[in-house]
């Protein structure tokens, strides 16, 4: 997403662009710096118009995103999308971590168009989180919106907060899952979904 240097800030999904710069530039100060060096100058800019993005998630429509992509189809086997890439900020620590999302559904008279599945992953991604929130509510909106058999999702993270500061371990890794309908209920339905994704998975790295 790219932001016009001459964008009002009331334009922008109504963000107040012009608080976060003095918030960063007082950031900048407090650690020591001086925002008024060549290198530093733009950086609060930058920085604001930059949490637009990444916290997109506040302002997106579900309706919007779903688009009238739901279809009516006589399809009642599992439907998988795997590998989905996320960004997002932990709440705690606003550090990145970064993943993938799996998700799955047994359609009851509908599907939703594909690329639906990685926005809806994004609407929720794009805010301050926890990965277990962002797990359930992904489950929990598509849940509501398709009314499937049931939903699946996994998601497994690298949490920056974990690499950089704190216990600073590199190579830990977070999975958490949420399950609706036959999903839960079911575990031979459970058990497909977990080899499906786990089958030629990629390690994740940075």
């Amino acid at each position: 997403m790219e932001f016009d240097a001459e964008l009002d800030d009331e334009e922008i999904n109504g963000a107040d662009v012009e608080a976060t710069r003095r918030i960063v530039s007082d950031l900048i100060k407090a650690i020591g710096e001086d925002p008024e060096r060549e290198g530093l100058k733009n950086t609060p800019d930058r920085v604001a118009r930059m949490y637009v993005e990444l916290f997109s998630g506040y302002t997106a429509e579900p309706e919007r995103i779903v688009n009238g992509a739901l279809f009516e189809i006589n399809y009642d086997e599992m439907v998988i999308v795997r590998d989905i890439e996320f960004y997002s900020l932990c709440e705690h620590h606003m550090l990145p971590f970064i993943g993938r999302a799996h998700v799955a559904y047994i359609p009851k008279g509908k599907v939703i168009g594909l690329s639906k599945i990685p926005r809806i992953v994004d609407m929720y991604a794009r805010r301050m989180q926890i990965q277990e929130r962002m797990t359930r509510q992904i489950a929990d909106f598509i849940q509501k919106t398709l009314e499937p058999q049931g939903v699946a999702v996994v998601v497994e993270a690298m949490h920056l907060c974990a690499m950089m500061r704190g216990v600073k371990k590199h190579d830990a890794r977070m999975t958490t899952s949420a399950m609706h309908g036959s999903f839960r209920a079911n575990l031979a339905t459970r058990q497909e979904f977990l080899e499906n994704i786990a089958r030629g998975s990629k390690p994740l790295q940075f």
